[in-house]
């Protein structure tokens, strides 16, 4: 026997309206999942092999509960900013929240491994610009270390490979965050990309770091006004002042402690490359091909 057109319609619309709720579903998962502003770079390959759980709303706000201590500042960094993840070859994986990126728990368990960049600012004199970071910072709060050290974030500005101008365009932007250095005083095609190191460094039990940091230096005067939300003091040292440094931070003196990478490339690099800046030769200590593994 045929079904009666009422049930038949009745069926109909019980069958629409589950497909729309399976419509509606698998678009809060594809919100959920989504970028918050995809790139259009197209050298961008997301690797399947690399599973990071996206942390949903309920999550973050557990998280920032955890975490009532923290600045209110480096909170809203920390879950606004999103890190480029990289493998070991520095081909992009993927990204995450800057909060996940220096959570321990996550670096361990799934290898979370970002993108970063590390800037050493000299002056007319050849004096490197150091800096003290705020004693607010959620990792290595009140280190002595190089001029300015941070990450491009995931936008298609700093996400460009070719010549890494994207890192180049983060630099610029974050030290005029930090520093308070206008972008015409440090054009992004006056940075020298000299190399790059993988490294990892616990901060405490909760964070730390695990960085493919790019090392550009630039010789630029230029006029410095410190956010104090990022840092608490600055100075400009030469090569003899800052060994003196060294040793004071060494020896425990005075509590001066130095962050990881600064000290990583102190003693792998810095002042064999310093002295190629005071001899106008930086282009020949440029090794972009390798990538130092520090860890």
């Amino acid at each position: 026997m045929s079904p009666s057109p009422n049930k038949m319609l009745k069926f109909s619309s019980i069958k629409t309206i589950a497909n729309t709720l399976s419509l509606h579903r698998s678009s809060i998962q594809l919100n959920r999942f989504a970028p918050k502003s995809l790139p259009k770079t197209p050298q961008i390959s997301f690797s399947s092999a690399l599973t990071v759980p996206r942390r949903s709303s309920a999550t973050v706000t557990a998280g920032m509960g955890d975490d009532s201590g923290m600045d209110a500042v480096q909170r809203r960094l920390m879950f606004d900013d999103e890190c480029i993840l990289v493998d070991e070859n520095d081909n992009v994986v993927g990204h995450d929240t800057k909060y996940n990126c220096h959570l321990m728990e996550k670096i361990e368990k799934y290898n979370l491994l970002h993108r970063a960049f590390s800037v050493f600012l000299f002056n007319s004199k050849y004096e490197l610009l150091l800096q003290q970071r705020s004693g607010t910072k959620v990792t290595f709060p009140m280190v002595w270390t190089n001029t300015c050290c941070s990450h491009p974030l995931y936008r298609e500005s700093e996400l460009i490979p070719e010549n890494a101008l994207g890192v180049r365009n983060a630099a610029q932007r974050k030290l005029l965050d930090e520093l308070g250095i206008p972008a015409e005083d440090v054009p992004v095609d006056q940075f020298t990309p000299l190399g790059r190191m993988l490294y990892k460094a616990p901060s405490d039990g909760k964070w730390g770091e695990h960085e493919l940091d790019y090392l550009l230096f630039i010789v630029r005067d230029v006029a410095v006004s410190p956010n104090p939300d990022e840092v608490a003091d600055i100075k400009y040292v030469n090569q003899d002042e800052l060994k003196e440094l060294l040793r004071k931070a060494d020896a425990g003196e005075d509590g001066l402690k130095l962050s990881p990478w600064f000290r990583l490339v102190v003693d792998n690099f810095l002042f064999k490359w310093w002295d190629h800046v005071q001899k106008g030769t930086l282009p020949e200590a440029i090794d972009m091909k390798t990538i130092h593994k520090l860890i």
